[in-house]
C-alpha cells in the first residue's frame, strides 16, 4: 500500500509539473501571437491552405494504394517504393502543418490528421 501511494504521489507530481509547463507554453504561444497578429493570421492562413494540399496529396496515396494493392501486399521492393514515394513527404507536411497550426492558435479547418 504504502509503494502504491508512493506512486501516486509521484505520478500527481508529473501531472503538476506537466500542466505547469503546458500553462507556461500556451502563455508565451499567446504573448507570440499578440505581439505577431500579422503574422499568426499568415500562419493561419498558410495552414488552411497546406490542409487542402494534404488533402490532396492523401487522395492521390489512398487512389496508389488501392490500385497497386496486390503489388503492394506482395513485393517487398514495391512496398519500400511507396513508402519513399509518400512517406517522407507526408511526415514533412503534418510536422509543418503542426507547427503552422500551433503559431496559428487553431487546427486547420480541414486539416486531415494532425499527428
Amino acid at each position: 500500500m504504502a509503494a502504491q501511494d508512493r506512486q501516486n504521489e509521484l505520478l500527481e507530481e508529473m501531472l503538476s509539473q506537466m500542466t505547469q509547463m503546458q500553462k507556461q507554453r500556451n502563455s508565451e504561444l499567446m504573448q507570440w501571437k499578440q505581439a505577431n497578429p500579422q503574422l499568426a493570421e499568415g500562419c493561419r492562413q498558410a495552414a488552411e491552405t497546406l490542409s487542402k494540399v494534404q488533402i490532396e496529396f492523401l487522395h492521390s496515396l489512398t487512389n496508389e494504394v488501392t490500385y497497386n494493392a496486390e503489388s503492394l501486399s506482395d513485393s517487398e521492393f514495391m512496398l519500400n517504393e511507396f513508402v519513399d514515394r509518400f512517406g517522407p513527404r507526408l511526415a514533412h507536411l503534418n510536422g509543418v502543418l503542426q507547427v503552422l497550426a500551433q503559431l496559428a492558435g487553431s487546427p486547420p479547418a480541414s486539416g486531415a490528421n494532425q499527428s
